[in-house]
């Protein structure tokens, strides 16, 4: 298990850094690889919250010696192969009815960070990849914080802090989401008004030979001369042959006397 070593930990999901090609994306989740007591099983567990908070959760352990072992959720699979290819990528494969059902890859990156890619089949027979990437937790778990150190046992005032650091960093990342739309947000109606006033200089540029009133559908056109005018004529009032050189757009006047496009 010494290969293990680098995945023993808890890891927290970075929801905006991940790739789905199929299943609903989660806005939160931690993925905890564990050794047992005896060292000889990993212990997986992945919790994670959806978009519409909704939460799943699933645990199951695999003996890592790359050979074929009986897997205890008949559901998922049969049969599930993991094996270590180095100290920084490992494998699992799992086997529904003798063919892999799922694919599982955990890779440590440079930056310290876990991508698991799974690669799987849809119920059509077409074929997909999801990739996420996770951040180290600090935490305190069962086992040594090294190869030949004594087995950990987590205090009641370890696992307190834990769950309170789990809390927490779920909250924060959910705040830190919800700011992050509203910026998003606001960055789109930066552009809307933008937008509106560059339409409205155009418009009050453009010649105007009545008052216009608000709430009132305009109608801009491009004129030979490449001046701009404003008609109470719509394009297909004119014919096919009208009087400008093109029909620009379809506007109308706020009551802030910005003009909005129809």
């Amino acid at each position: 298990m010494v290969q293990a070593y680098n995945f023993l930990a808890s890891w927290q999901l970075f929801p905006e850094k991940g790739h789905y090609e199929y299943g609903e994306r989660p806005k939160s989740g931690i993925y905890k690889i564990e050794s047992t007591e005896d060292r000889k099983e990993l212990s997986i567990s992945h919790n994670w919250v959806t978009l519409e908070n909704q939460a799943f959760a699933s645990q199951y352990k695999l003996i890592a010696d790359g050979d074929l072992n009986p897997f205890q959720d008949q559901n998922l699979a049969d049969q599930a192969q993991a094996s270590f290819i180095d100290s920084i990528s490992f494998e699992i494969h799992f086997y529904k009815n003798g063919q892999v059902s799922l694919h599982v890859v955990h890779e440590i990156m440079p930056n310290g960070y876990l991508k698991i890619t799974q690669q799987g089949t849809k119920p059509d027979g077409s074929a997909y990849t999801n990739s996420e990437i996770y951040h180290k937790q600090l935490s305190v778990l069962p086992y040594s914080a090294s190869v030949a150190g004594a087995l950990i046992r987590p205090t009641e005032e370890g696992m307190i802090k834990h769950k309170a650091l789990t809390a927490m960093e779920e909250q924060t990342n959910m705040q830190l989401d919800q700011i992050r739309k509203q910026i998003e947000l606001l960055a789109l109606q930066a552009q809307e008004i933008q937008k509106r006033k560059d339409l409205s200089l155009m418009i009050y540029n453009a010649k105007l030979s009545f008052k216009p009133n608000i709430g009132q559908t305009y109608y801009l056109y491009e004129k030979q001369d490449e001046s701009f005018t404003l008609s109470l004529v719509a394009p297909k009032e004119w014919g096919p042959a009208g009087p400008f050189k093109k029909f620009v757009a379809a506007v109308r006047l706020l009551a802030d006397h910005t003009w909005m496009e129809l």
